[in-house]
């Protein structure tokens, strides 16, 4: 009984959340879709208010949720730059830092909220967290796959297809003392495609949704 009423308080405030991001569209922007949870809550909305925006897609998903609503989904390669960014989170830290990657599609995602003038996190309150901690979602290449996760040390690889990149999606499970300390680690791994965590200078905002429909801002 308390993990659904735990799960309906979360459902809550991710459409809270959502909604309110989904006001941030303005008609003719070029705007990025998450994938995940919370982002499955705001393409309605997009949907419902008839923007005529472009938008980019950073999963199979994604896409496809998008244009069974008929949003205007386009091929990355066909666009420079976008407007707004939209897109959850696994963790928040109160430094801005974030953590993606629990739907394996972090590269992309980072591709997006890098390109975007404004990238908008949403996310209900159990998102926030007092400090970063693992597991790290990775995106590996499949090529010299044993050498990268000897030399990362704890990895751990998930029983799930590939990125949408034909990546291998993992875990790293081990301490976490600076988050930019780990990140360079990572970043300079050969073999790691990209990894999840998000640092603050990506995130413009973020929208925390409440049940009720309440939203607050952080940054």
């Amino acid at each position: 009984m308390c993990g659904t009423i735990g799960t309906v308080t979360q459902d809550a405030g991710k459409r809270a959340a959502a909604e309110a991001a989904a006001l941030l569209a303005a008609p003719g922007m070029r705007v990025g879709l998450g994938t995940g949870s919370t982002v499955a809550f705001l393409l309605p909305v997009l949907a419902r208010r008839s923007l005529d925006c472009v938008y980019v897609a950073t999963s199979p998903r994604t896409e496809l949720a998008a244009r069974q609503l008929g949003l205007d989904v386009r091929a990355f390669d066909e666009l420079d730059h976008l407007d707004l960014a939209i897109d959850g989170a696994d963790q928040v830290a109160p430094d801005r830092w974030l953590v993606k990657g629990g739907g394996g599609a972090h590269t992309r995602e980072k591709v997006v909220a890098a390109a975007a003038e404004r990238f908008v996190v949403i996310v209900s309150p159990d998102k926030l967290v007092d400090r970063i901690e693992a597991p790290i979602a990775l995106e590996l290449l499949r090529f010299g796959l044993a050498a990268t996760i000897a030399a990362l040390g704890d990895v751990r690889v998930r029983e799930v297809p590939p990125s949408p990149d034909g990546g291998v999606i993992a875990d790293w499970w081990g301490e976490i003392g600076s988050p930019a300390d780990l990140c360079g680690m990572l970043a300079n791994q050969p073999g790691v495609v990209e990894h999840g965590l998000f640092p603050a200078e990506l995130v413009t905002e973020v929208i925390v949704g409440h049940q009720g429909g309440a939203t607050t801002k952080i940054f």
